[in-house]
């Protein structure tokens, strides 16, 4: 079998499960009733300017995302260790690589449908202003991206946990330490106060897609740490294999 049929098949189990348990609906509905009502306090404040409210809204639902992809992710691996199922994973041809590639592609699959979701959320300003495309594009591009960093952190955290409680922890643990770096640029000194900011999850990072700007930058930053958290998580599969 070839890696994309193996990692589509992963991804399509996995998918299944989210969709088919109402753990993934009580997610969907929880995470779309907080976006909506964040909009509605948004949109109903002191803000008038359509620009300022749609900004606004990527603000709010950007936390949002990064919450619902904690728990989305927890399950990941943490769930086939606790219903004793992983070592059925290992029996199988499959490679860790695809392993942790098809489950965390189910869980972006399922946020990324989650955040467009509320796509009808941002085009209610049309009644009573105007609404940038392109400013549409870049804010939800931002949130898919966010989306994805956090995914992998906690596909990371659930391959080391035993439990899904234990991994949303780690997982919601990760995610603040790399929001909290940005405090750490503010009271550091040079050098350390650009790494820092550089490194740090939200600020730097999804203000520009928040204000309806894409750079280069901060799609490498957020890919980057995709990229290195699904590393690390094959890794840790991989030690568990052998144990």
């Amino acid at each position: 079998m070839s890696f994309g049929r193996n990692v589509r098949l992963v991804a399509g189990r996995e998918f299944q499960a989210m969709v088919g348990t109402m753990g993934g609906w009580v997610i969907l509905a929880a995470a779309l009733a907080l976006d909506g009502l964040l909009f509605n306090l948004s949109a109903l404040g002191g803000i008038r300017r359509s620009a300022e409210v749609l900004q606004r809204f990527f603000e709010v639902s950007s936390g949002v995302t990064m919450g619902a992809a904690v728990f989305v992710s927890m399950r990941l691996l943490a769930e086939e260790r606790q219903a004793e199922t992983l070592p059925l994973l290992y029996a199988s041809p499959l490679q860790d690589v695809e392993i942790v590639l098809g489950k965390f592609l189910a869980a972006l699959g399922f946020l990324a449908g989650l955040t467009l979701l509320t796509v009808y959320m941002p085009l209610l300003i049309l009644v009573h202003g105007k609404v940038s495309l392109g400013h549409l594009a870049a804010g939800y591009l931002g949130l898919l991206l966010l989306g994805s960093a956090c995914l992998a952190m906690g596909a990371f955290a659930s391959a080391l946990a035993r439990t899904q409680i234990i991994a949303g922890i780690v997982g919601g643990t990760l995610i603040v330490v790399l929001l909290l770096t940005w405090q750490l640029s503010r009271i550091s000194e040079p050098p350390f106060a650009p790494l820092f900011a550089a490194l740090a999850l939200w600020n730097l990072h999804f203000g520009p897609f928040q204000s309806g700007v894409i750079h280069l930058r901060d799609v490498a930053y957020y890919l980057l740490v995709t990229w290195v958290f699904l590393f690390a998580a094959t890794r840790v599969v991989e030690a568990r294999r052998w144990r």
